[in-house]
């Protein structure tokens, strides 16, 4: 490449990632994430943006209403001023988050401090920030008792007195009951694959030409209905999430 010669753009991540400095580019791209943590690529023309101008790249309207926070490096949240400069080129960030609210609610997550601009958080959001393996859960502390399960579908309360803490363990066996062709049965993890349903309805070998379709509804995923292609993931409820698998023999 010629010295000097301006990228299309640079991935702010990707170079958090391979440890190098901000090449020059005619926009610099960042992940974005409104009122979640579902993230989706952000083209800023400047290295060093004020919070407002990144707020207005991402279309959020009317920004004096917002808060911005980016996700730094150990994972912290770092409250951005709307007319405070963020250097990329130095800051060790590439995720960021807007809140349209100007109140913030505080937690922690094994004890890093962290916040969030919603009243209330999905169990969802808390595995994705603290980056839980399969094999752990996410509890929330109660004073006086035991550490109580949060579930990825369910929403946590953030408006009651205080902080509310949250640890990572190992996760409990749990019993899923689900039902497949008509027949319950039982898994021990809330995600159930199309390979594992496929699995209970016809149990293998099967030849190449045999395709299967399988739908499903009463689901904690969202849609709560409809079709799993090979490779699919669904959420399942405790109880109840129904799975209809049919069989073709293409030859």
């Amino acid at each position: 490449m010629i010295a000097n010669t301006q990228l299309e753009y640079e991935d702010v991540g990707g170079a958090l990632r391979e440890g190098r400095p901000l090449r020059l580019a005619r926009a610099y791209r960042i992940q974005y994430a409104q009122d979640n943590l579902n993230f989706r690529a952000l083209d800023l023309t400047e290295p060093a943006p004020l919070g407002r101008q990144i707020l207005e790249a991402a279309g959020a309207k009317p920004v004096d209403e917002f808060s911005l926070f980016a996700i730094l490096s150990n994972d912290d949240f770092e409250e951005i001023r709307l007319d405070e400069q963020f250097d990329l080129r130095k800051r060790g960030a590439a995720r960021f988050v807007g809140f349209d609210s100007d109140r913030i609610y505080k937690l922690t997550l094994d004890e890093r401090q962290l916040e969030w601009g919603k009243p209330a958080i999905k169990g969802a959001y808390l595995y994705k920030l603290g980056e839980v393996p399969n094999n752990r859960a996410v509890f929330l502390k109660v004073h006086g008792g035991e550490p109580r399960l949060i579930e990825r579908h369910e929403l946590i309360d953030l408006t009651a007195p205080g902080i509310e803490h949250f640890i990572t363990g190992p996760k409990p066996v749990t019993d899923f009951e689900i039902i497949v062709n008509a027949r319950p049965r039982i898994v021990h993890e809330e995600d159930v694959t199309f390979e594992q349903v496929v699995a209970f309805a016809f149990p293998g070998p099967h030849g190449p030409n045999i395709m299967f379709s399988v739908t499903y509804r009463h689901a904690a995923s969202k849609p709560h209905a409809g079709e799993l292609g090979a490779g699919g993931v669904v959420e399942v409820k405790k109880k109840g999430t129904i799975f209809n698998v049919t069989k073709t023999d293409k030859s």
